[in-house]
């Protein structure tokens, strides 16, 4: 479009040209034209380029896997009411109400512990078993952990006896209030008719609870279980019994033994003999008053309800057409309904079972939790035995098992293209998703697609979640092989269970906006229909209102008020039991009732969306079938398979699944433990497979080409087969649980490593090692660090004894860097400038011993106790009092106590301060009394500086020296060794000057005197006297003093842009340093730091800077002369504000070095510098640890 309207743009001017061409001149006109075509093209290249960049961006965050539980903010578009099921369940029809709410809540009761159960207690008994990092590190007897295992179980188990009775007492209740509603026998008064109604809902909620109370008895107690929890069990009880038989070994009463036995005795009946589920179903129903037993039409009712649930499961589970999520769980809930209708009723309907067992052909088992798998036919077996085996051929049972193997190996052999297949269909649904979720629509049409992308995508996770649980556990069960093409085809739709959850997490925002609009159309659509079956109802011919159609009528109502706001669990459950009430006779039409049924299911579907998400990509089946070896097989097909290694984001965000699933884990202390153990063992998997050979392959590239002129073999990538490895180091980094593996980092520090203990060992290989470094910089983008290996020169330098001896000359001759540990010096008359490092103090130690370090420090006492006598008379005139004095109740009257809110120190009064004191005097060069006063703090921070390196370098020295010591907490005695072999005299006297050689270079490097802090000690008790109090206002001075700093460094950068570079400087850290020193003796940091100074200064410059950036707003192009005028001030604006901010950086930095441990971090002088201060800090401190280490100095 740009390039149109350039070509338009260039007719037009081609035409008007024509037309005046007759007076046309070459004035230059048309090369100026040129060039501005020209720089707008490249303009319009230019965004060309970034608009590219931002959509390759675009499609590099389309393929990030998000976390929804690491992101700060998280949309929950869940729909939430403060209504509670009597306020909803309110017409008219109070024996309606009635009824209408004893169900509901019942219904609402099961659910919640349904949810109980699978939250609280399924997941502890899963996890149980699992090694804890504690466990696998400490050497105690197996028995041992088992009894600490158990120990930690019996609190649950006791909890779980609790539930366990309560559902059973819910299911009784639920059971007789069905009794109630659906007797015969006799009248109830009040109750609504229940002829021909169909209580769907309750039987559907009564069948999720019986199938968690299947789950919890088949995790507990089938064989299909790990056995875990039964070994242990039998452990313990070996213990107990080893403590009842000799209490008074164990410190215990017998008496509490043996109830302590019973307890368990108890806790076993109840819950490891498989009786969780039995005893719930085989419990005594009838009551006094209330005959469930021998009640026909609840019997006929119950079966009618466990065909149609049957059906509606039939036509889900594998399925097409249908949307299936949790119908598999309800599956097994629907085998405990039919034993429950079985043990209440003592009746079997024959073509009622068969369906049932029919089912194990498309469903040969269902997946609960661990290596747990529901196998259907064998429950019903076991549970309706011996009066199944009169309605079912004795080789049933050896059909179904050999129908699931041979079901196994066709989903074996199918694997690979069923991954492909379901790859297509992800793929297909999420470029949808991406492109219709990108507004909020009210259209139908338009609502109608996008609830049916919500539905789909939802179906395609859990046909993938539902295909690998039950392959992976099938195959653990039945100890069978897995082929590694069907492995890596559910490795492959895993992550594809990962891709859905992260489209639909990308599209939160949109989904937000959405939802309610689609919630909306689906509650019209069904509140339509139930409109117009009101009407008809009302408009019938009989115009006289029985009890049955006010009933009718009723439920209804009830269903349209619940579908008058939000779909909540509580009004779909109230609509879901009108619908049912009142789906009697003719009141709908069969499409009003296949439409009714339908919307409602996908509207209660819509409203749990984001539950039913999780669910279906929940991957914490990974833990029991993600081990070590498996996930090497997968992580190197990544590897050497040539696939996009992002793949493998997917496979961490399913790890992670599994790594929070164990925080339910309660058989270890903490349950930390066993998380760690697990991610330890994920990310040694991929250390092992793609780490490793990575780093392996990269280094014997570089060095196969980098030793290409030995003539190895072909190298050739047209003749021979080479791996591409840039793919694999330009992976983002992978978030690994609580941290990240980024591959490119990991190849970076395992080079580094290589070539420098490689170096080290034939030094005659540096190049090589050079010119693999830079390949790999030019090849992979590996940037390597400098490894600063020794180059074999000594180079000596200024001797430390020439500085100790002229120190005064020194600290004014030179000038102090803090961040590169180094002295430059001011001025020469020759052409290069001396400098002084560590290297150079190291090499003078060497040669004139360590001892040379104490004299050195003590020299600096004496210099430094004269040059703070100097500091003293100055702080002691009366000038300087008085102004200082001044100042600071100037800054607590208007800046403390006035109840100003900045507190900051005014930058004026500084700034005033420095330009006051040139009234004074001035001396013959131009220097202030404040200037003098800037250099003695600057002395003083060199001398400190120059400490400083003494310590680094003898540390480097002693470094050096003692590298060849092998163990420096075990050193033999030499002399005591020699004396003992008989050696003569002289070899004792050798071996007793060895020992106190290495003594003293052990005492040295190990212990390594802090002389900043006996310099501050030394002093600190006289500058805080009483006596000079006189000291105590120095921090009002500081601010004045980094004026003039500033101030004289601009001069001196200004100086080295110029011929005459007499005075230029680029660094002199040690005024800050001194100024650091000085604040630390008089204890007045804190004081420092109340002022805010360096904020004031920033603000100072911020207005100045605002102020010039307006004025050159307001001038325009007018006036040149003001505009430079203008834009030379904000430069130097600028540069002074740059400045303090260096000065700040240095001063935050010099003063750690003087803080004491009991301090934590902070200090400084501006709130906002704090951080590069401590980097900057951070800097030194590491040059001089990697100075004084053996290997620096090897």
């Amino acid at each position: 479009v740009v390039m149109s309207r350039e070509l338009q743009l260039s007719t037009s001017a081609a035409s008007v040209a024509s037309e005046w061409r007759f007076d046309s001149f070459d004035d230059g006109s048309r090369k100026e034209a040129g060039l501005v075509q020209l720089k707008r093209f490249s303009t319009f290249l230019q965004q060309h380029l970034q608009k590219s960049w931002e959509i390759s961006t675009a499609i590099g965050h389309a393929s990030e896997v998000p976390d929804t539980f690491i992101d700060p903010v998280l949309l929950n578009f869940s729909p939430l009411e403060h209504t509670n099921l009597r306020e909803l369940a309110n017409t008219d029809n109070v024996n309606f109400n009635k009824v209408a709410l004893t169900l509901a809540y019942l219904i609402k009761e099961m659910k919640f512990l349904a949810a109980e159960g699978r939250d609280t207690h399924l997941r502890p008994f899963a996890c149980y078993g699992e090694p804890s990092v504690d466990e696998s590190a400490s050497g105690r007897d197996p028995a041992a952990h088992s009894w600490n295992r158990m120990a930690r179980m019996l609190p649950l188990f006791q909890d779980l006896v609790s539930f366990k009775r309560r559902c059973e007492e819910t299911v009784r209740h639920t059971v007789q209030q069905l009794a109630c509603l659906y007797d015969a026998s006799k009248s109830r008064a009040g109750l609504p008719d229940m002829t021909g109604i169909k209580l769907s809902p309750v039987f559907s909620a009564l069948c999720e609870l019986l199938g968690c109370l299947i789950s919890l008895d088949e995790l507990l107690s089938s064989p299909n279980s790990t056995g875990v929890i039964q070994e242990d069990w039998s452990v313990f009880k070996k213990l107990v019994t080893a403590v009842k038989h000799d209490p008074a070994k164990y410190s215990f009463d017998i008496g509490q033994v043996k109830s302590f036995e019973k307890i368990l005795m108890s806790l076993q009946g109840e819950l490891l003999d498989s009786s969780i589920f039995q005893s719930c179903a085989e419990q005594l129903f009838d009551d006094s008053g209330i005959a469930v037993s021998k009640n026909s039409r609840l019997a006929e009712e119950f079966l009618s309800s466990i065909r149609s649930i049957f059906q509606q499961l039939d036509a889900r589970i594998e399925s097409n057409q249908a949307v299936e999520t949790n119908e598999r769980s309800r599956y097994i809930g629907l085998c405990g309904l039919y034993v429950l209708y079985f043990n209440i009723f003592h009746s079997m309907d024959k073509n009622t079972l068969k369906e049932l067992w029919g089912l194990h052909k498309r469903l040969p088992a269902v997946y609960i939790a661990g290596n747990v798998l529901f196998y259907p036919c064998e429950f019903l077996y076991t549970k309706l035995s011996p009066h199944v085996k009169k309605l079912l051929d004795t080789k049933a049972l050896s059909a179904v098992a050999d129908h699931r193997r041979s079901w196994l190996a066709d989903r074996d052999s199918s694997m690979t293209r069923d991954a492909q297949a379901l790859l297509s269909l992800v793929q297909s649904w999420s470029a949808r998703m991406e492109g219709s979720f990108r507004r909020a629509d009210s259209v139908a049409g338009d609502l109608n697609v996008k609830a049916s992308l919500l539905l789909e995508g939802l179906s395609l996770a859990f046909r993938l979640r539902h295909l690998v649980t039950t392959v992976l556990t099938l195959h653990s069960r039945t100890q069978t092989r897995v082929t590694k093409p069907c492995l890596l085809a559910m490795f492959r739709m895993i992550e594809l269970l990962k891709v859905i959850q992260s489209v639909y997490q990308r599209r939160t925002v949109f989904l937000a906006s959405n939802f309610s609009n689609v919630q909306q159309h689906f509650s019209y659509a069904a509140h339509q229909a139930l409109h117009a079956a009101k009407k008809r109802l009302i408009g019938s011919t009989d115009r006289h209102y029985s009890q049955r159609k006010l009933d009718l009528l009723s439920a209804i109502i009830l269903a349209e008020n619940c579908l008058n706001g939000p779909p909540t669990q509580d009004r779909l459950c109230l609509v879901q039991l009108g619908l049912c009430m009142a789906n009697t006779g003719k009141t709908f039409r069969d499409d009003e009732l296949s439409l009714l049924s339908s919307t409602l299911r996908k509207l209660e579907l819509v409203a749990s969306l984001d539950t039913l998400i999780a669910e279906a990509t929940d991957c914490a089946f990974l833990i029991w079938h993600g081990q070590r070896p498996v996930l090497q097989i997968h992580l190197a097909d990544l590897y050497t398979g040539g696939q996009d290694v992002n793949r493998v984001h997917y496979l961490f965000a399913a790890l992670a699944d599994a790594s929070r699933f164990l925080l339910g884990a309660r058989h270890a202390a903490p349950p930390s433990g066993v998380i760690e153990a697990f991610e330890s063992e994920c990310l040694s998997a991929a250390r092992e497979s793609v780490v490793a050979p990575l780093c392996r392959d990269v280094e014997t590239d570089l060095r196969l080409q980098i030793h290409a002129h030995l003539q190895l073999d072909d190298r050739n990538p047209l003749r021979v087969g080479r791996r591409d490895l840039v793919h694999l180091l330009t992976c983002r980094p992978i978030r690994t649980f609580q941290t990240y593996l980024n591959l490119k980092a990991e190849v970076e520090a395992y080079l580094d490593r290589t070539f420098y203990n490689l170096t080290t060992v034939a030094l005659h290989d540096w190049r090589t090692y050079a010119e693999m470094k830079s390949l790999a910089q030019q090849q992979y983008r590996l940037y390597l660090v400098e490894p600063h290996l020794p180059s074999q020169q000594l180079e000596q330098g200024l001797d430390v004894l020439e500085i100790m001896r002229n120190i005064n000359v020194f600290v004014a001759k030179y000038l102090y860097n803090l961040n590169n540990q180094i002295f430059v010096e001011k001025a020469s008359n020759n052409k290069h400038l001396n400098t002084i490092n560590i290297r150079h103090v190291a090499n003078s130690i060497r040669t004139h011993g360590t001892g040379i370090m104490n004299t050195t420090v003590n020299y600096t006492y004496q210099y430094l106790r004269k040059k703070f006598f100097i500091f003293s008379q100055f702080m002691f005139d009366e000038h300087i009092k008085a102004r200082l004095i001044k100042d600071r109740r100037h800054f607590l009257e208007n800046h403390v106590e006035g109840g100003a809110k900045d507190q900051m120190f005014p930058f004026e009064r500084a700034d005033k301060f420095n330009k006051g004191i040139r009234q004074l005097g001035v001396t013959d060069e131009g220097l202030t009394f404040l200037d003098h006063f800037r250099l003695l703090i600057t002395q003083i921070g060199n001398a400190m500086g120059y400490v400083r390196m003494i310590r680094s370098g003898g540390l480097n020295c002693c470094s050096s020296a003692i590298r060849f010591v092998p163990d420096l907490e075990d050193i033999p005695a030499f002399e005591e060794l020699a004396s003992k072999a008989g050696l003569s005299q002289g070899t004792v006297t050798a071996a007793q000057q060895l020992d106190q050689t290495v003594a003293g270079l052990v005492k040295n490097y190990s212990e390594g005197t802090d002389y900043f802090a006996m310099l501050v000690d030394v002093f600190a008790k006289e500058f805080r006297d009483k006596k000079n109090a006189h000291l105590r206002n120095v921090h009002v001075i500081v601010p004045a003093l980094t004026v003039n700093f500033v101030e004289h460094m601009v001069q001196c950068k200004d100086r080295l842009n110029k011929k005459n570079k007499t005075g230029a400087a680029f660094s002199d850290d040690g005024f800050a340093m001194g100024l650091a020193y000085v604040l630390k003796l008089l204890d007045q940091s804190r004081e420092f730091d109340s002022l805010h100074w360096f904020r004031s200064v920033q603000r100072h410059y911020g207005t100045l800077k605002a102020e010039a950036k307006q004025q050159l707003d307001k001038a325009g192009r007018s006036d040149e002369k003001l505009q430079q005028t203008l834009t030379l001030t904000l430069s130097r604006h600028e540069r002074y504000s740059r400045e303090f901010a260096l000065l700040d950086q240095g001063l935050t930095s010099a003063r750690i070095f003087f803080r004491a441990e009991k301090e934590g971090g902070g200090g400084g002088g501006s709130g906002g510098s704090g951080g590069a201060g401590d980097s900057a800090a951070a800097a030194p401190t590491s040059a001089e640890t990697a100075e004084a280490t053996p290997a620096a100095a090897s």
